[in-house]
């Protein structure tokens, strides 16, 4: 690990059997199984898992809480991904120009190249703008609730990323690369963190029930990383992950006699093969399920919440419902430890993404009504808790989208500029960096790249962009690869 190296053995001294001979040694049992568990995560054993810790450095136990390089402004994340790309001039980036141009063709700009199609003339909003707080920001009628906590929000709207295609355009905003192959950012706030939490996931993904974002899985990837860094998908309905429950009825002594076996299974492999971080992150994972049978589902079980707090999110309401739950469950997930929640906003492809390649009008109409009361539910909901402070909200899509018309009602990918904004665990509310030019097309003052927002995001969760490495292919990795800087002017 490149910013620091664990052993997690205190002043004990390291016991000179597997889990498997111990729990011989123990007579095996309930007791034994549980004693031989907490030494192996605590890194007293001498196991196979010893053999990659010598060689590589990692502590037993991948998920175990670290310390930050410096001190964090936030304890945990809530990613909020609008898959699909939201219309930064039809929301937070206001260019009223647009309706003396409107029907005319950018000027100065160069060629702009478009995914769909011809590119058309100038297309003002349908939507009017407003200024909000003390900070005066301005805000579409599109999140009329959002509008009211701008204070506490930071804007960034001189984004811009490489590729204006889905794929690459995810992969970047998620990963740092327009590439597969690559770590989340969720994996890596995991690796250089831990979890607070043992008994669930340190990083969890909740998607829209529309379906999931173009490259699937891999956007939560763990990458080059051990696999026990990769995130993990729940369910905001049901049983929060498919298969947690045994499919056979099991008593909770079969179940555990069960586990032993596959330990032992596992541990026998794992001598022939040390290295093998898949098979660690799988010993791990059956650990951590069999924990989870029991944590996972009063974790996400919201009808604890009282009437109040779920009409914060609009639970039980149309059409706030699902992402409410969604958002919801990330704050009692983020309560309890989790590091890293991320949530997908819009599934499958065009209108029921925030793709809005026609009929912008009720596309985001309605992706809009979906999120906005719940996003400002949950900043007053953290804030009544005490940890909005603690806590790091991100808002974003892959890219934005042009200030043309595409088939005379819609718009078309635009990556040279977009909005995103922050709020939360030591951002600087009621501030706004950078503008796009005249038409909203493209960054033009103080551009801030994918880079420059994953340096800031590791920087208010205490991480050194520039040290959280992991050597990978002869050379040190990171999430920024040789790009990036903290973007300073929206940290508090």
């Amino acid at each position: 690990m490149g910013h620091r190296h664990h052993d997690g053995c205190g002043t004990f001294e390291k016991l000179h059997y597997s889990r498997r001979e111990l729990l011989g040694r123990l007579g095996g049992g309930v007791a034994g199984l549980a004693f031989a568990d907490l030494l192996g995560r605590q890194g007293l054993l001498s196991t196979p898992l010893g053999a990659q810790q010598a060689a590589t450095g990692a502590p037993k136990n991948l998920l175990a809480a670290k310390e930050p390089h410096f001190a964090a402004r936030a304890k945990a994340v809530i990613s909020v991904f609008c898959y699909g790309g939201v219309s930064q001039i039809d929301t937070f980036d206001p260019k009223p120009d647009l309706m003396k141009w409107q029907g005319e063709p950018m000027q100065g700009v160069g060629q702009v190249r478009t995914i769909m199609g011809n590119p058309g003339g100038l297309m003002p909003s349908p939507w009017s703008f407003k200024k909000y707080g003390q900070s005066g920001m301005d805000v579409s009628e599109l999140f009329p609730h959002i509008a009211q906590q701008v204070d506490d929000i930071a804007f960034i709207r001189s984004m811009n990323a490489t590729s204006p295609a889905h794929g690459p355009a995810l992969f970047q905003m998620n990963t740092g690369s327009i590439l597969a192959g690559h770590p989340s950012v969720g994996s890596w706030v995991t690796y250089g963190l831990g979890t607070e939490n043992e008994n669930l996931p340190g990083f969890i993904v909740f998607t829209d029930y529309r379906g999931g974002p173009i490259n699937g899985p891999p956007n939560w990837s763990n990458g080059f990383l051990p696999a026990a860094y990769q995130g993990t998908q729940f369910r905001d309905r049901g049983a929060p992950i498919v298969d947690l429950k045994p499919a056979a009825p099991r008593t909770p002594d079969q179940q555990r006699e069960w586990l032993r076996f596959v330990h032992e299974l596992n541990e026998k492999h794992a001598d022939l093969n040390p290295l093998d971080t898949e098979l660690s992150a799988r010993v791990q994972s059956y650990e951590l399920a069999y924990r989870m049978q029991t944590h996972a589902p009063e974790a996400i079980d919201i009808s604890k919440e009282t009437d109040a707090t779920k009409a914060l999110y609009g639970v039980d309401e149309q059409p706030t419902d699902y992402f409410g739950r969604q958002l919801l469950m990330a704050r009692r997930l983020v309560e309890r430890g989790v590091r890293y929640v991320q949530i997908f906003s819009g599934g499958g492809n065009f209108e029921p993404s925030w793709d809005a390649h026609w009929n912008l009008k009720e596309n985001h109409g309605l992706h809009c009504a979906e999120t906005d009361k719940p996003l400002a539910g949950l900043i007053k909901d953290l804030k009544s808790r005490g940890m909005f402070d603690s806590t790091l909200i991100l808002w974003h899509g892959e890219f934005g989208r042009l200030p043309i018309s595409e088939r005379m009602s819609g718009r078309d990918h635009n990556n040279k500029g977009f909005t995103v904004w922050l709020a939360g665990g030591g951002v600087k509310g009621g501030t706004c960096v950078g503008s796009t030019d005249q038409y909203g097309y493209a960054a033009a003052e103080n551009p801030k790249s994918v880079y420059e927002l994953h340096a800031t995001i590791l920087y208010l969760m205490g991480l050194e962009y520039e040290n959280l490495t992991y050597r990978f292919n002869g050379r040190d990795m990171r999430l920024t690869d040789v790009h990036g800087k903290v973007i300073r002017e929206i940290v508090a």
